[in-house]
């Protein structure tokens, strides 16, 4: 069977919006979704949490400050209430009335935009109440397009125990010893791998082992700091890109994202 995150199988590799694009439009929101696919995403990070009625809403944080007009716990509201918050003005006055949506909505949104969603599950309070959330919200349709993201790779497996066929991604930030084997004890079929750790000898070991790669490229202005500081960033990405090394690139421009692959790859 294909897998849609496997590039050697879907025969692209994918661009994916970190919480959309979210240079130009408020995160984890349907305009910054929307953006993206205009942009040439065909892939997106999303986040997150339970309401108090136990429904999975798309945010980053536990706390509503930051991203809405809402104060307190996103744990402490209803999915209804959250809804009702504006999750724009923040940004800029053009996103004014922009609503927190719901997982089932972006999945929905997902099938209409032919893209695959990367859920990472913020949640640390009600782990069981989310997994049967998830269970709840997820179809039979939605299997190939969604996939369970995570820092907490313990959490990955029990949810994949708990539902079967579901596909997930650990996150990481340092390299491994044994990359593959960390997968494979944890169930995973994803490492999604922060460039300023990425190593071609470990990507190459996951592939053989079946496992897709995303590499977290960060945004344009990271690059600037990092060009400065002496990384040679943009000659390693492009020679990863061209090795076959990457399945799914993601970062916060996928305007700068697609101009980049595309002069790589050319």
């Amino acid at each position: 069977m294909l897998n849609p995150y496997l590039a050697r199988d879907n025969g692209f590799i994918r661009l994916c919006g970190h919480r959309g694009h979210n240079v130009s439009s408020p995160e984890n929101t349907v305009p910054a979704f929307r953006i993206a696919k205009e942009l040439g995403a065909s892939s997106l990070e999303i986040d997150t949490v339970l309401s108090s009625d136990n429904q999975i809403v798309v945010l980053h944080d536990v706390l509503l400050e930051r991203t809405t007009n809402g104060k307190g716990a996103a744990n402490r509201m209803t999915a209804a209430d959250i809804a009702t918050l504006d999750a724009g003005s923040w940004y800029a006055p053009a996103y004014a009335g922009t609503r927190v949506p719901t997982l089932r909505q972006t999945i929905d949104l997902a099938h209409e935009l032919d893209m695959v969603l990367e859920v990472e599950i913020k949640e640390k309070l009600n782990l069981d109440a989310y997994y049967e959330a998830l269970a709840a919200v997820l179809q039979p349709a939605d299997m190939d397009r969604v996939m369970m993201i995570s820092f907490d790779h313990k959490s990955l497996k029990d949810v994949k125990a708990r539902i079967p066929g579901l596909r997930t991604g650990g996150i990481v930030h340092e390299r491994y010893a044994d990359p593959v084997t960390v997968a494979r004890i944890s169930d995973l079929d994803e490492l999604c791998i922060d460039l300023d750790v990425f190593h071609p000898d470990d990507a190459a070991k996951l592939h053989a082992a079946g496992i897709a790669i995303r590499c977290h490229a960060y945004k344009p202005s990271t690059w600037v700091r990092a060009r400065e500081a002496g990384f040679q960033w943009d000659t390693d990405l492009a020679t990863y890109l061209r090795s076959g090394l990457i399945d799914t690139l993601s970062g916060d421009d996928i305007g700068w994202l697609r101009e980049f692959t595309e002069k790589a790859l050319a």
